[in-house]
């Protein structure tokens, strides 16, 4: 799993999953692009941890169509080219139906399916298209558990996943021919930033012990799914989506 000079955008870099992905590609000789939202601090600090480079910060919106397509544009007119696509933002928002307004119902959906589902759909054509001129390259989805067993207090959520599960295996059918294979990594909890609240909360035990290793997810499990599912080797698995839960969700 050698990647010296691949050019690898790594979107919601600034922390958690994502940060750690970014760092696993470097050390395995890739240059980042960190993308990130709003926490300009935070994704300074992603690319100061690390190696090799030179590396590259861009600032968009997931939601925002024009500002995707800038920042695909930049990464190559600064990189040269464009690898690898790692779609790593996203959002959870809990709106339990029958305690929320029918106004914050709507918000929660377009919130999250802007940001876990159109988001990646128009960063993938983006990146694609230039992938397309390349001759090839690698698209990996970082997905949820949630996709199959639900969530109830957070549909919009669950829902946003499982499109994502089904928009990435139709892009490997159609991609495929263009010499671009797209791959889905498909976690429980992770033991992030993200998480700490539940994970240090009353729930915290109920959580770990949803798996029987008895722990969650560290990111860099996360992160060694998402590399090999973009390393040179792993063509035929394009379309595939591997869980990384523990054994806490078992499908068939």
């Amino acid at each position: 799993m050698d990647f010296s000079e691949k050019i690898v955008l790594v979107t919601g870099a600034s922390r958690g999953i994502g940060r750690t992905i970014a760092q696993s590609f470097a050390a395995r000789g890739a240059r980042i692009v960190v993308h990130y939202n709003s926490n300009a601090g935070a994704a300074q600090e992603t690319v100061d941890s690390l190696d090799g480079g030179p590396h590259l910060i861009i600032q968009a919106d997931i939601r925002d169509a024009v500002a995707v397509e800038e920042m695909i544009a930049t990464a190559v007119r600064e990189m040269g080219r464009l690898d690898i696509l790692i779609n790593n933002a996203g959002i959870y928002e809990d709106h339990p139906l029958a305690e929320v307004s029918y106004e914050k119902w709507q918000e929660s959906w377009q919130l999250v399916l802007g940001t876990n589902l159109t988001g990646p759909a128009n960063t993938t054509f983006c990146a694609a298209q230039q992938m397309i001129k390349q001759g090839g390259g690698r698209i990996v989805n970082i997905s949820s558990r949630g996709a199959f067993r639900g969530e109830p207090t957070g549909p919009a959520y669950g829902a946003s996943k499982a499109g994502l599960n089904a928009m990435s295996q139709s892009l490997a059918k159609y991609l495929a021919p263009y010499n671009i294979f797209v791959g889905v990594v498909a976690p429980g909890f992770v033991q992030t930033d993200m998480a700490r609240e539940k994970l240090s909360g009353p729930s915290g035990d109920e959580i770990r012990n949803q798996s029987p290793l008895g722990r969650v997810a560290r990111p860099e499990e996360v992160a060694y799914a998402a590399v090999f599912l973009a390393s040179e080797g792993s063509q035929f698995m394009t379309g595939a989506i591997i869980d990384v839960n523990g054994a806490s969700y078992l499908r068939t």
